[in-house]
């Protein structure tokens, strides 16, 4: 093994580390701010979410806005299953959601 072998060997575990880090290391969670008994966060759609992680406390209603910055089809929707919760989100508008129901927990068998 040569130089130029161990010099992309090196080269490729750090690419493996580094990517590894991007998609399992932790992530950073931004906390609802409370305005007026709500808690509002607002969401930025880009080529994915920012913040992707958001703490909130428990019993208190969410308002989520959207900020949809994009046109591609994978983002024209917003999802919470558990909450029965499904809203379009029109490409470069500003759509809120409001999050007030209980999540109800379902019995595991």
């Amino acid at each position: 093994m040569d130089v130029a072998d161990v010099v992309v060997v090196v080269s490729a575990a750090v690419l493996i580390a580094g990517l590894g880090w991007f998609f399992f290391g932790p992530r950073r969670a931004r906390t609802a701010l409370i305005e007026g008994g709500m808690q509002r966060v607002e969401v930025t759609v880009r080529g994915g979410y920012s913040p992707d992680v958001i703490k909130v406390r428990q019993g208190v209603p969410v308002e989520l806005v959207f900020d949809r910055q994009e046109s591609g089809e994978c983002t024209s929707r917003v999802v919470f299953p558990d909450l029965r919760v499904s809203a379009g989100v029109p490409a470069y508008a500003r759509t809120t959601v409001h999050l007030s129901r209980r999540c109800e927990r379902r019995p595991t068998r």
